[in-house]
């Protein structure tokens, strides 16, 4: 039986690069794929995109392009990614310049557009499920809309002769699903089959968590290697059956435990894990240890996709003021709490537009409430928000002036204001999201 080899070469924006380029030079792969788009990532990219038409894909692209894209071209590696974000045919222009800079043969770029649907969200006025209420409520306030499209463009990008995929918003499975599908020929309706090739997306999708990463907590669950962690890669045959391990050498663990941790991750029902290409079902999972690193998965199955769209919708939500302090030595704790007391009493005495305000001595009482015992250090923080950036610095600015208006040895003041992006959901008939792919050649 036919096997697909496919790696995951990211997990988020800002991850490790030298794994992923192991993979391409040692990996023996068919396909490594790039996962590096969060849901408040694309509405960032967005801002960025309005600033200059030229960018709002992933500030990464580059480095990453530059170290994976001559091993890949050397070993016949085709890439997908969603590093594309907001601008995915700039992101596309960008590594064809990247590949003639370098030398390379001709590549087939291909770029997938359609994610962008604020316009369709805007004319049907569409339900923000968090807010409960219309699109049209937010009025100027809103950032984007990106859908999250399914595997069907990147069938077509792959099947054309795309050397290398970049889309925006996709589903996260769905980039590694792309190339199951190529590759094996699957049928769109295949709903078992697709739900095989969701279970290993979902399981790769994360990359350095399933190798041990996230999973590591001594002494419990000790993984050794973790600066030099391998990011996985699955074994994926033509019947949906796959095995997950990992280059012999590498970094961290691939076992049975990373495998179910990875599995369980962000899934709200197992047997109804919704996605734009298949309702996949993981309820009859089972996973096996078959050798050191090498974990057999097998048992995921699907049925017929949803018939719309989740849609990420970004929009401004205010300002987030903030200002943090240290205390130590004798008495730290108490300082530290006198600190908290002078700056909420300021902030109320002074009229400041501040609502939540939040004062947290971290390392004591800021996750998990007050614990007892006496400090010997903290670090006291106030976070609030407001309406503007100028009310929103006016927590920072009182906690500055703790240094010579407050309690004794305060010092390491940080101060910052940013403005909110917040995420909402809605949701979309897919036939108002049409995805469509456009081709960039790399000069020779």
């Amino acid at each position: 039986m036919r096997t697909v080899r496919i790696g995951a070469g990211a997990g988020f924006s800002g991850d490790r690069i030298e794994p992923a380029v192991e993979l391409a030079e040692r990996g023996e792969l068919d396909y490594l794929v790039f996962e590096c788009l969060a849901e408040r990532t694309i509405a960032l990219a967005q801002q960025a995109r309005r600033a200059d038409p030229d960018k709002g894909y992933d500030p990464l692209l580059d480095r990453r392009m530059r170290a994976v894209l001559p091993a890949a071209a050397r070993n016949g590696v085709s890439i997908v990614t969603n590093m594309g974000a907001a601008n995915p045919l700039a992101a596309a222009r960008r590594i064809a310049a990247i590949a003639a800079e370098l030398g390379l043969p001709s590549l087939k770029i291909a770029a997938v557009v359609g994610d962008d649907v604020l316009a369709a969200l805007m004319a049907v006025d569409a339900e923000i499920a968090e807010i409960g209420a219309p699109l049209s409520r937010l009025g100027t306030r809103v950032v984007s809309a990106n859908a999250y499209l399914g595997a069907d463009a990147i069938v077509t990008a792959l099947r054309a002769g795309a050397n290398v995929v970049v889309t925006g918003r996709t589903a996260d499975p769905a980039l590694f699903l792309g190339p199951l599908i190529h590759a094996f020929g699957w049928r769109q309706d295949d709903w078992a089959r697709l739900g095989a090739g969701a279970l290993a997306g979902h399981l790769l999708e994360c990359a350095g968590q399933i190798s041990g990463g996230y999973f590591a907590d001594p002494p419990l669950k000790s993984v050794a290697g973790l600066a030099r962690l391998g990011f996985p890669l699955a074994e994926v045959d033509e019947a949906g059956g796959l095995v997950v391990t990992k280059l012999a050498g590498s970094g961290g663990a691939i076992t049975a435990a990373t495998c179910k941790e990875q599995l369980l991750y962000e899934i709200h029902d197992p047997a109804a894990y919704l996605q734009p290409d298949v309702i996949a079902d993981f309820s009859a999972v089972v996973i096996e240890e078959i050798a050191p690193d090498r974990v057999r998965v097998s048992g995921a199955t699907g049925r017929a996709r949803p018939p719309t769209l989740k849609v990420s919708v970004g929009y401004l939500d205010g300002w987030i003021g903030e200002g943090q302090i240290s205390y130590a030595g004798t008495g730290a704790e108490a300082r530290g709490r006198l600190a908290l007391d002078i700056v909420a009493e300021r902030l109320a005495l002074t009229g400041a537009a501040i609502s939540p305000l939040r004062c947290d001595l971290i390392g004591v009482d800021a996750l998990h409430g007050a614990r007892g015992g006496s400090a010997y250090e903290v670090r006291a923080r106030a976070v609030g928000c407001a309406g503007s950036a100028i009310e929103a610095a006016r927590i920072g600015e009182e906690v500055e002036a703790l240094y010579t208006n407050g309690p004794a040895g305060g010092g390491g003041v940080m101060k910052s204001v940013r403005e909110v992006v917040a995420v909402g959901s809605a949701y979309l008939r897919r036939e108002l999201a049409p995805a469509e792919v456009q081709f960039v050649e790399s000069d020779r």
